[in-house]
């Protein structure tokens, strides 16, 4: 699935376009030259919300079994793995009744674990697209007066290796990349697939009736509490940035226990009650933080270890100039993190735990 990768830019950015959006174009392309003999370039469609894109083809083959048209997808300025990908729809006449039969071709994932919105089995081609290239396919039909039956085949060259960059392996979806999209329009560092992958993710765990799943900052708090449990690792969530995407989601559907494993600058913020943790999206408050140390502390802090609290330029810093007090700041962190989530998950049946990692991942707290 794609994902945003780098900070997102002062200046106005490119919106794009699904890999849904450009499997459509390409379809109705395929489809309207196996009627006419003739491939529309550009090939226009109708995204959900009514917007009306047109599309280059890069690539168009017609003979007597099928026609192909293919799309360069376009992701803007969305830092997306998938832009530039070719997206290749095959179109073959199915036996009348057939419908319409979705299929993965080289490249396209095959979805292999429940929990997803499309069955084990299948091509990973999401709901939304497989609309869009149904609506297609049932006005052109009904224009040219012939049944809407027919095999689509998606393809993208070198997807496999593409998926390779997604969350695709962890959440069941074997062989490529999938076809996403619910509107058509990918909106440049709108973070939107980053959190679906979360969903996916709980989604599947839920379906595999997991009692605990794992949402850590980044991969050292993940090896950690990974070797804690040693779950599936389906169950491990790729939480990133975002907690409120994932303690949202599993307010309305829960798993029994949810660990949340984090460096203590993320955890920090999760604490203040900050649920994107990006650097560029919420700030520690070291106010904040030298109130929590206070509170800790049996004597009043004096003013040069104040003076230099406030004006740490990271929370490490921070947690290193209390080294030598009597307190235990990361364990208030945590527990202070996990009031945050549970604020989050308000009465879901979802037990927290919090555990704080070092940056060469020794447990500093486990609430």
């Amino acid at each position: 699935m794609e994902s945003p990768r780098e900070q997102k830019p002062n200046t106005e950015l490119r919106r794009g376009w699904t890999t849904g959006a450009c499997a459509t174009a390409a379809t109705k392309a395929a489809l309207t030259a196996l009627i006419t003999g003739e491939f529309p370039d550009p090939v226009e469609i109708t995204l959900p919300k009514g917007e009306t894109p047109s599309f280059a083809l890069c690539f168009e083959s017609l003979n007597n079994g099928g026609a192909f048209a293919g799309i360069v997808k376009d992701a803007g300025d969305d830092p997306d793995v998938t832009h530039g990908a070719t997206i290749i729809a095959h179109v073959v006449p199915l036996p009348e009744g057939s419908g319409v039969v979705f299929e993965a071709g080289d490249g396209v994932g095959e979805v292999t674990k429940a929990g997803l919105p499309i069955k084990p089995g299948e091509a990973a081609i999401n709901p939304i697209p497989r609309q869009m290239m149904r609506d297609v396919v049932g006005e052109l039909c009904a224009e040219h007066m012939l049944p809407p039956d027919l095999r689509i085949t998606i393809s993208v060259p070198g997807g496999e290796d593409l998926a390779k960059q997604t969350w695709n392996p962890r959440l069941g979806i074997v062989g490529g990349i999938s076809i996403l999209g619910t509107t058509g329009i990918v909106h440049p560092f709108s973070c939107s697939a980053w959190i679906h992958s979360i969903h996916r993710g709980i989604d599947v765990a839920r379906a595999a009736d997991f009692q605990r799943v794992i949402g850590a900052t980044g991969s050292t708090s993940e090896d950690v509490a990974q070797q804690l449990y040693q779950l599936p690792e389906t169950a491990l969530l790729d939480m990133g940035d975002f907690a409120g995407g994932l303690l949202k989601y599993l307010r309305k559907h829960p798993v029994p226990n949810l660990t949340i494993a984090g460096g203590f600058a993320k955890l920090t913020k999760l604490a203040q009650g900050a649920l994107d943790l990006h650097s560029g999206r919420s700030q520690v408050d070291f106010q904040w933080l030298a109130e929590q140390i206070e509170a800790l502390a049996d004597e009043p802090l004096n003013q040069n270890l104040k003076n230099q609290i406030h004006n740490a330029n990271t929370a490490a810093e921070v947690l290193e100039l209390t080294q030598d007090l009597p307190i235990d700041l990361p364990a208030q962190v945590a527990r202070l993190a996990q009031k945050s989530a549970q604020g989050v998950l308000r009465d879901a049946p979802v037990h927290v735990e919090i555990i704080v990692v070092s940056r060469s991942g020794e447990i500093l707290a486990r609430v």
